[in-house]
């Protein structure tokens, strides 16, 4: 018997419960979601090792999720598609997709595949943690620790910050950051300053004058990696962070 975490994200219910059911039969652990707010949450409570992802799911942009499952940089994706063009293969692959499988498709062609991709998710350890010095951040649990205490962040906080430290200190657009951090389609540049906001203000000491996340004049935004590893650990914390228990994390 297989074994592994994978999430389904289909449209088609019929689809989705036979391909759940078939995936379950081999002993995958199996997750279902009938769109893109459904499978952002069970990514954010499951880490799935792979996600199953309808190319043509109503009310999104399958392309645009698939972009921010490889900026999450954890899960491999299999997108199911009608589209059979050498152009959309090719479209979906550049935008993070593993594999790619036409609709219709045999049983046992599905199954092989997801198999060869799970095989590839067990022969590479993703790290468990970041570690930029006085700030660390933990992938598995989603949680963030500044000099040593929690932070409590939204998950969008979280991700925005993920973003922002896997740049490894590179400034950042606000679009880069919205197709990055968002998992849907955002218009908007003006959503990146209002959670930079909230962000500042949990981990900044001084939010008005930012160390930490810096505006970068005519570009975005920047993680300030350079002052996190100098800066030694130190018990002034700022007001809105919380002693963490012991247990809850190590």
């Amino acid at each position: 018997m297989e074994s592994g975490c994978i999430a389904i994200v289909e449209g088609n219910p019929h689809l989705r419960s036979l391909l759940g059911w078939h995936l379950q039969q081999t002993g995958y652990c199996v997750y279902q979601s009938a769109d893109f707010h459904q499978a952002r949450d069970v990514f954010y409570g499951y880490q799935p090792d792979l996600f199953i992802l309808d190319g043509e799911l109503p009310g999104g942009n399958s392309l645009e999720f698939c972009k921010w499952l490889e900026s999450q940089g954890q899960s491999l994706v299999l997108i199911l598609s009608t589209h059979k063009s050498e152009a959309d293969i090719v479209r979906s692959l550049k935008a993070g997709a593993d594999d790619y499988l036409t609709k219709p498709f045999g049983m046992h062609e599905f199954l092989a595949r997801v198999e060869a991709l799970m095989r590839r998710s067990r022969t590479v350890s993703p790290p468990s943690n970041l570690d930029y010095g006085i700030l660390k951040i933990d992938l598995v649990q989603r949680r963030v620790k500044l000099r040593g205490a929690v932070i409590e962040l939204t998950p969008q906080e979280y991700s925005l910050l993920y973003v922002l430290a896997q740049a490894e200190g590179e400034p950042l657009s606000r679009s880069e950051l919205l197709q990055r951090a968002w998992p849907d389609s955002i218009d908007n540049p003006r959503t990146i300053d209002t959670h930079v906001l909230s962000l500042r203000k949990k981990i900044e000491p001084e939010p008005r004058q930012p160390n930490l996340i810096q505006t970068v004049r005519n570009v975005g935004y920047r993680l300030n990696l350079e002052i996190l590893k100098l800066e030694p650990r130190s018990p002034k914390l700022n007001s809105q962070v919380s002693p963490m228990p012991v247990q809850a994390i190590s």
